[in-house]
């Protein structure tokens, strides 16, 4: 075998090292720079995402907060409508209690008769009477003044042969004021309804069970219409009223006065469709309350839907104009004076110094026919000007709409020595 000499391993071993090492740089190389890029990478992510984050939380906070004020909005209006429904109800149930009379109001009869006299006759001393009072706890009226009541008068009459022997009783009612004074009275006659004596034998037989316990009785309820259209007078109130039954033999168990009203207009649609009545009322009063609210609102938060000073100004503003128009026409007619008063002094102004100097340089005859020409000159100037000054004034219209011009007007009016030549 051959011996190798170390140099020679050496030599071979040199270009293995360098390419390991160039291995390991660019792996060295590619890892720092994927290291870079990635945090690079997250350095750019985290850029990005701050502002979003940023206008995210911002969002939050104004949705946040347009939530709570919308809240709290909601709320104020829940409580004032709920208020407002409150008060309309209330506003509604006043109206009703204080609109609305008594409907019908009964009370029971107590008919009393003196006992001084005979008593071994079946007939009574005096005619049954009653006394009766159309107050509520000794201080309202029953009865509305000016409404008509139904006052009719309920006997509970036993069918014993003295009621039927009896036949027809008179029924008298007399209504008085404070005073005592009676302002109405009515008398209404009854009697007991026929039954023949078979009817009543069998009625008699048909219900004897509940005739032997009490359950019922043989007797009739005779009502007696006193009054079918009874109004009170404001001036003279009925108070009370007396009922009086003309017969001495009568027999009565009990009796009930009773008083209807019969209503008319709203008090009748009051009466017989009260809930459409309450939803009528509560909507109006409701949205009667709703518009006061919203205008007292606006004044409030905007001053008014017409402030003071656009009222004023609207009053006002026929005069205001014809005001401004006057001065406005006043100071024209002023500007236009002044002006041509300026015109006129400066066309005598230039038509003098020119005939001035005309006259320096001039010879000696010309200064002499130039002092007989310039008076003559300047005698019918002033004149025309004038003249043109009022037909300049009787036409303002004209200066208005084309003004004077001042070169035209001097070349034109513009005395001098050589217009006499």
């Amino acid at each position: 075998m051959e011996e190798t000499h170390p140099l020679m391993h050496q030599g071979r071993d040199l270009p293995l090292r360098q390419w390991s090492t160039g291995l390991q740089g660019a792996t060295t190389v590619q890892n720092g720079t994927r290291r870079r890029s990635v945090s690079s990478g997250s350095e750019t992510f985290g850029g990005a995402m701050g502002p979003l984050l940023h206008w995210l939380h911002d969002v939050a906070a104004v949705t946040l907060l347009k939530a709570r004020r919308t809240l709290l909005q909601a709320a104020i209006l829940f409580c004032v409508l709920v208020l407002l429904l409150w008060v309309s109800i209330f506003l509604y149930g006043s109206f009703y209690y204080s609109y609305m009379p008594t409907v019908s109001f009964s009370t029971p009869v107590h008919f009393f008769y003196t006992a001084d006299c005979d008593t071994s006759e079946t007939r009574l001393c005096s005619f049954p009477t009653a006394n009766i009072s159309f107050m509520k706890n000794g201080r309202d009226q029953v009865m509305a003044n000016g409404q008509p009541y139904r006052i009719s008068l309920e006997l509970e009459m036993p069918e014993s042969p003295v009621n039927e022997e009896l036949g027809m009783f008179m029924v008298k009612m007399s209504c008085y004021t404070k005073g005592g004074t009676t302002v109405s009275s009515v008398g209404r006659s009854t009697m007991l309804h026929y039954r023949s004596k078979l009817l009543q034998t069998m009625s008699t037989l048909v219900f004897a069970p509940l005739l032997v316990t009490g359950m019922a009785e043989q007797k009739q309820l005779i009502e007696v219409e006193l009054f079918s259209d009874f109004k009170t007078n404001a001036y003279q109130p009925t108070i009370g009223a007396v009922i009086e039954i003309h017969s001495k033999q009568v027999q009565i168990y009990s009796s009930q006065l009773r008083i209807h009203a019969y209503f008319t207009g709203i008090r009748y649609v009051l009466y017989n469709f009260p809930l459409t009545s309450a939803v009528i009322g509560v909507a109006t009063n409701f949205a009667f309350l709703s518009v006061i609210v919203l205008f007292s609102y606006l004044q409030f938060i905007w001053g008014g839907l017409w402030p003071p000073d656009q009222v004023r100004v609207r009053v006002m503003m026929g005069d205001d104009t014809r005001i401004q128009q006057r001065r406005e026409e006043v100071r024209k007619r002023m500007e236009r004076e002044n002006s041509q008063k300026e015109l006129n002094s400066s066309k005598v102004t230039g038509s003098v110094s020119e005939s001035s100097d005309f006259q320096e340089t001039g010879t000696g005859t010309e200064l002499s026919k130039n002092a007989s020409v310039i008076p003559d000159s300047l005698g019918p100037d002033v004149p025309d000007s004038k003249e043109e000054e009022s037909h300049e004034s009787d036409g303002p219209e004209v200066e208005e709409n084309s003004p004077p011009q001042l070169g035209e007007t001097v070349l034109r009016q513009r005395p001098g020595p050589w217009m006499s030549l």
